[in-house]
């Protein structure tokens, strides 16, 4: 086999390597097993959605044991022998142990947004890693384009639970909150949504 034709390894960087070019990069980078990947950037209503639920859950946690974060905090998951960083748009942390400098490592609720360009990973990829987290006790899928979410819980064994339509609600009891979709999907403008082609 001719040299032209091999393909090329990816270079393997260690956690602290990546997380050391992490704090001196503009661009925010997942990390797979030694692999890094950078991240695209939102579009409007992504930031939108990410938003509501936030502003949403922080009004709710406020004066509460547990905390919502936006996505410039990551994610680290140790699983056997995988290690994973990953920026989701809206955590809830409840320990107040779990806080690194950098990341957390055990949230009790997770939020993904979901576009063209990351949805097969969120629900795939990110849906098994995630149950990984020890802690972790619900992984929320928001539909960019439409009012629908898909609801996982480790209660119900990552089952996926569907809830449609502006007028149907999130409820929480994990950390005592409750969000209606009216609400995620607040400012959202529907004339310029992201179509998905999944």
């Amino acid at each position: 086999m001719s040299a032209a034709l091999k393909l090329q390894e990816p270079e393997l960087v260690s956690w602290e390597v990546y997380e050391t070019k992490e704090k001196l990069s503009d661009v925010r980078h997942e990390f797979v097993n030694g692999q890094v990947f950078a991240m695209a950037g939102g579009s409007w209503n992504h930031n939108r959605i990410a938003g509501d639920i936030f502003n949403s859950l922080s009004n709710q946690l406020r004066g509460k044991p547990c905390e919502a974060f936006m996505s410039d905090l990551k994610l680290r998951i140790d699983l056997n022998h995988e290690q994973f960083g990953y920026y989701p748009d809206v955590m809830v942390v409840c320990d107040k142990q779990d806080q690194h400098q950098t990341h957390v490592t055990n949230p009790v609720v997770v939020f993904e947004v979901l576009s063209q360009s990351t949805a097969r990973i969120d629900r795939r990829e990110k849906l098994l890693a995630y149950q990984g987290v020890p802690g972790l006790a619900v992984y929320v899928l928001v539909e960019q384009s439409f009012p629908m979410i898909t609801v996982h819980r480790r209660s119900n064994q990552w089952q996926a639970e569907i809830i449609k339509g502006l007028d149907g609600v999130l409820t929480l009891p994990e950390i005592g909150s409750t969000l209606t979709l009216a609400a995620i999907y607040e400012r959202v403008d529907w004339e310029n949504v992201e179509r998905e082609t999944v």
